[in-house]
């Protein structure tokens, strides 16, 4: 049986349950940091968002700061309709927010191969 621990995401501190193999996969690409599904795709978001073509860790800074800031401005009172909220908001800002040109060449590039 797969050894369970609890991790931490270190963006949006959302605690899960996860082996040891699939933290140790999600450190390895996230620069040594563990985070969730959500934020994962929150910083693969705010790269296609940027109006200049960022790396993947100076996304995830950035949206490590934004989730700082969030956090700071007050304790939730009910943690799900928290995540609830923000899931909606990132859905939300990804529909309304058109691709960058580099990143819309890139993928139409993907889709030729």
């Amino acid at each position: 049986m797969n050894e369970v621990e609890l991790v931490k995401c270190e963006c949006c501190g959302l605690t899960e349950e996860c082996t040891v193999a699939y933290i140790a996969k999600v450190k390895e690409r996230n620069e040594g940091r563990f985070i969730c599904g959500l934020c994962s795709e929150a910083v693969k978001d705010e790269i296609m968002r940027s109006e200049r073509r960022i790396g993947s860790e100076e996304a995830m800074n950035r949206h490590m700061n934004f989730c700082n800031k969030f956090r700071a401005l007050r304790p939730p009172v009910n943690p799900t309709e928290e995540l609830i909220s923000a899931v909606k908001h990132l859905m939300l800002r990804s529909l309304g927010t058109p691709r960058s040109s580099q990143a819309l060449s890139d993928s139409e590039r993907n889709k030729k191969q």
